[in-house]
C-alpha cells in the first residue's frame, strides 16, 4: 500500500450538493425551498406560528410550576429487599446501602438516595442506611429485627 492510494471507504462520506447554480443542475432557480413567501427567504424562524390566529400556547392557561429542589428518589419495597436476601442477592449480615443495592441488582442507578416503602413482607433482619423510608416500613423492618438509619435526616435541634 501506497500513501497516494490512499482512499476513503466507499459512502464514508457525501458530496454536498451545491444549490441555486442553475436550472441545469436539478437545484436551480428556487434552490429546492419551493416557491415564493416567507419561508423562501432566509432567517426564518416561525416556529408556532398559526397564521395570525392566537397560538396554542397563549390560548391555553398556565398551570403550576417545576421544583427545581425537588429530590428524586429509587424505591424499593420491603418485599424486594426480602427477595433480594432470599435469593443471596443481598448480605443480612452487613449494612445495607445504596452501593451495596446496586451489586445486588435490587436498583439500577444511584439518583438523590433510596427510599423503602411498606409493600411485602420482611422476615431478615436488615441493618438499613438509606434517605428515607415510610413509617409503616420502619415498622416491619424493626418488627423483624433490623435498624434503620437515614441519611441527611435533618439534625434535630435541642432547646
Amino acid at each position: 500500500m501506497k500513501l497516494n492510494e490512499l482512499n476513503d471507504i466507499e459512502g464514508a462520506s457525501k458530496i454536498r450538493k451545491r444549490v441555486g447554480r442553475g436550472i441545469g443542475s436539478g437545484k436551480g432557480k428556487t434552490g429546492g425551498r419551493g416557491v415564493k413567501g416567507q419561508k423562501s427567504r432566509s432567517g426564518v424562524a416561525i416556529k408556532g406560528f398559526e397564521g395570525g390566529q392566537m397560538p396554542i400556547y397563549r390560548r391555553l392557561p398556565k398551570r403550576g410550576f417545576t421544583n427545581v429542589f425537588a429530590k428524586s428518589f429509587n424505591i424499593v419495597s420491603v418485599g424486594r429487599l426480602q427477595t433480594a436476601v432470599d435469593a443471596k442477592k443481598i448480605d443480612a449480615s452487613k449494612p445495607v446501602d445504596v452501593a451495596a443495592l446496586i451489586a445486588a441488582g435490587v436498583v439500577r442507578r444511584a439518583k438523590d438516595g433510596v427510599r423503602i416503602l411498606s409493600d411485602g413482607e420482611l422476615t431478615a433482619a436488615l441493618t438499613l442506611e438509606v434517605a428515607g423510608a415510610s413509617k409503616s416500613a420502619v415498622e416491619k423492618i424493626e418488627k423483624a429485627g433490623g435498624t434503620v438509619k437515614l441519611l441527611n435526616a435533618a439534625p434535630e435541634v435541642a432547646e
